[in-house]
């Protein structure tokens, strides 16, 4: 079968502290949209889990799949294995949580495929020892996210469509939490009410300044109206009321930058799985 890993935006991101291990504390807004990536997931009865094709920049050993495919199967004792193809089509270093997202969908579907059928609450759990933003993707519906991300909150956000440029750069989320210029003590905002207009994201500026392009694809989008970078970055967007405003944005967008016209959704498509 194959199972969607769609990508989500944050709306607003603030960097609120840090703990004595180093982790930075935030506040988030987590919307997923309707472009990701797919997978092919197949239970074997050998206890193998192997990728079956290649995926460009990303090598076995760094692949989030096959290490929460394993994660599941050493933590709940399954004997089952599984073969994965994964659809690479989000943009690695974007910040649209391709990899979380991945992970997300290999815990979610194998859950139900192995007949494990732990709890969503405790599949979240799991999730959180793979990265911080694996969990939101499991959580399954748009969230207010504080501490690293994890403690999740449901959130009703308006209908909305987004413009998503993608600048030819992948951000080292790495370099820009150790930048000493990152703002670390921003108060959290009263949420709700939240609109994107009352957002920002306190990562965006050490990312600008670091890589240019985002900077000049920010500019640009930002003669549209309000523009933010999503995550660590690269990508960045801005929210229409309709796909035919998004459009006609797009439209304008000069070569060679790259454009996608997304509609925000409200629950992860996998929600029917019921974890």
């Amino acid at each position: 079968m194959t199972y969607p890993a769609p990508a989500k935006l944050n709306l607003m991101l603030r960097v609120t502290g840090r703990r004595a291990d180093g982790y930075h504390l935030l506040q988030t807004v987590f919307r997923f949209i309707d472009i990701g990536d797919a997978l092919r997931i197949a239970a074997r009865e050998d206890g193998v889990i192997a990728r079956v094709n290649d995926v460009a920049g990303v090598s076995a050993d760094e692949d989030l799949t096959l290490r929460a495919a394993r994660l599941l199967q050493q933590r709940s004792g399954t004997r089952p294995g599984a073969d994965i193809a994964l659809d690479k089509r989000l943009p690695l270093g974007g910040g649209l949580g391709g990899g979380s997202s991945d992970a997300a969908t290999t815990l979610i579907a194998l859950n139900r495929l192995w007949g494990v059928n732990w709890p969503r609450a405790r599949l979240q759990e799991l999730a959180l020892e793979l990265g911080a933003d694996v969990p939101v993707f499991v959580f399954g519906e748009s969230a207010e996210g504080r501490g690293v991300g994890e403690r999740l909150r449901p959130l009703e956000l308006p209908p909305a469509w987004y413009l998503v440029l993608v600048p030819p750069v992948r951000v080292s989320t790495a370099r820009i939490f150790q930048d000493p210029d990152l703002i670390r003590d921003s108060n959290p905002i009263k949420i709700p009410p939240f609109s994107v207009g009352s957002g920002r994201n306190d990562l965006e500026p050490v990312v600008c300044r670091h890589y240019p392009e985002v900077a000049r694809h920010l500019a640009w989008l930002r003669q549209f109206g309000i523009a933010l970078m999503t995550g660590s970055g690269a990508c960045v967007f801005a929210e229409f009321s309709t796909e035919a405003d998004a459009r006609a944005v797009l439209k304008r967008l000069p070569p060679p930058m790259r454009g996608i016209v997304a509609r925000g959704l409200d629950r992860h498509p996998l929600w029917q799985l019921g974890v």
